[in-house]
This record gives C-alpha cells, structure tokens and sequence, in this order.
C-alpha cells in the first residue's frame, strides 16, 4: 500500500507525506499501526513523522487559538478591529487585496482566515494572541513537531530577501521586470530559501496535524465552543479540489488548504462517512515551481481516498 501512495505522489511530480487516523478509536494517538509497519494505535501513514512546511495549514493553529481566547473570555470576539490598508500582508485574497482600511470584528477575521485564508487577518490576529501562545498549545497538545517561527508577514521577507531582495514587496516588483533568465535563476533559488526548509523555518509533520484535527473532532483541544467554531469553519473552506476531489457526496470534507509559491502543496481535513466514521487526514507535498498544480492537487485527494479506504477495510 507504501509503494501505492509513493506511485500517486511520483506520478504527480511531487514528493509526499501522508497521515489519515480514525477519529473514533479509543487508545492513545496515533503512533505505528496499519502502513507503517509498527505495531500500536491504527493508522495509515506514509512518511507520517517527516517534518513539513505547512504553509497556511498554520490557520488552523491561529483559529483554534483565537476562539480559545474568545470562549475563556480572554478577548471580546466581537470587538472592531481597524486593519489598515497600509500595513497589510501580501495575499491572494480577501483583505490583502484591500485598497481601503476595514473594521472587522475579531470573530469575523477568523471567518476569512479559515474559509478564504486571508493573509492579513492571519497577521492581525497573530499580533494580538502571539506567536508564543499558539506554540505554547502546540506543546500542551503534544504536538513535538511542531512549531510556529514568525507571522507570515515575516516569513514572506525572509524569502525575499533569501532572493536577494530587501524583502517581499522588493521581490515582486524585481520580478515584474526581471528577465527570463533572472526569473529561472530564482526559480532556482526559491526552494533554498530558510522558509521553505523545515529545518529551519515554521514545521509540522504530517501526524501532529492529523493529531491536531483529532483532538479538535473530540473537543479535547480547547474549550468545546472553540472546537466547534474550528470545525464548522473548515467545513465552509471555499476550496474543494484537494482532499475533497477523493470523495464524492454524502461523503463530507471539512480542511484548510495551504500552498506556498508552487513549491508546497498541503491540506489537512476530517473525512465524514455517512455511517457515522470519521477519518483526519494530512497530506503535504513539495514541488519544484512550475510543476503541474493540478495534478498535485488531484494527487492529495487520491491519497487521502486510498488511504481510508485501506481504513475502512480493516474495520470490515
């Protein structure tokens, strides 16, 4: 089943990480077990331990983080929040793209931050509960491979100026007017930048996220009302073409995707079957750039897809 999940992943142009635990077993969390080849808690786990770039997989951590705060009543969810057009971290979509300054509740930023992986939201909220205090859960969870070094805003400067640059808007007006060779060169150059490496930047592992969605599914990793709001936001996520292309309705995909820069591929989702068993899978994946993003996408869903089944299999 190993040589299986390898072929999808080669087949794609890509190399993969891949973690999927039945959330409804009883028994510790899961370490060896079905496809690892270890005896213990029943999983499927293909190059599971292997540390990870999570991109914006990281907004699980953040959201699950803020609606702590907001349920232990540590922050008012409905407070206004001005975030400034000036100071807005890069991002495809939603208040990254902004012209004008917005008003936004604390609560409503975790809405974006979870269903359209906004940037800035991201950020906003990052300065107000601190980088530290998401690592400090990660650590009371038992998350070991698992850390959060900056906001993005910080990690996308450290690319830049990885590139060569003073930073991240530097990096992409050079690059609007860089020529075609200049363009290969950092091609070239992208994925020896310190954020990319695991190593050395923000890390995760395939099994600490799948862990991570575990604990959220079973609200023991936070208040109950925190867990509740994580999961309903997942559902909601606007993209379905990762974990959700392996599976077909009345099948249900809850996840959040994370990308960066073409070089990595994530999402971590829970799995629900109509007869009531559920699955949290992580799948991570690294690429040169210019690979065939559909195809990689397309892969993390057939992964995931092959992976439970071999589960479900084994339940009989």
């Amino acid at each position: 089943m190993t040589d299986d999940i390898r072929g999808i992943f080669e087949r794609a142009g890509c190399e993969g990480a891949l973690c999927v635990l039945p959330l409804d077993d009883d028994g510790e969390s899961g370490f060896g077990g079905f496809g690892s080849g270890e005896p213990g808690f029943r999983e499927f786990g293909f190059r599971a331990d292997e540390p990870s770039v999570p991109a914006s997989v990281v907004k699980v951590q953040v959201a699950l983080e803020a609606e702590t705060w907001f349920a232990e009543g540590r922050l008012d969810p409905g407070e206004r929040v001005t975030l400034s057009a000036a100071d807005r971290t890069f991002g495809p979509t939603g208040t990254s793209l902004f012209e004008d300054d917005a008003v936004l509740s604390w609560r409503d930023m975790v809405v974006l931050m979870l269903t359209i992986s906004d940037n800035h939201t991201t950020d906003v909220l990052l300065r107000r509960i601190g980088v530290d205090a998401v690592n400090a859960t990660a650590e009371r969870l038992g998350l070991t491979g698992t850390a959060l070094e900056s906001d993005l805003r910080a990690m996308l400067d450290s690319i830049g100026r990885d590139l060569g640059r003073t930073g991240w808007a530097d990096a992409v007006a050079w690059g609007e007017r860089a020529s075609a060779a200049e363009s290969a060169r950092a091609g070239e150059l992208l994925p020896t930048a310190r954020a990319l490496d695991p190593s050395r930047g923000t890390r995760t592992t395939p099994r600490d996220m799948a862990e991570l969605l575990r604990l959220i599914w079973t609200d023991r990793a936070g208040p109950a009302a925190a867990c509740a709001r994580v999961r309903t936001l997942m559902g909601r996520q606007l993209t379905r073409h990762r974990i959700a292309s392996g599976f077909r309705p009345p099948v249900r995909v809850a996840a959040k995707s994370g990308g960066l820069l073409g070089v990595v591929r994530n999402e971590v989702g829970v799995i629900s079957h109509p007869d009531g068993r559920r699955y949290a899978a992580a799948v991570f994946t690294r690429s040169r750039p210019g690979s065939d993003e559909t195809a990689i996408n397309a892969a993390i869903g057939t992964a995931t897809a092959r992976a439970v089944a071999a589960l479900r299999r084994e339940d009989g």
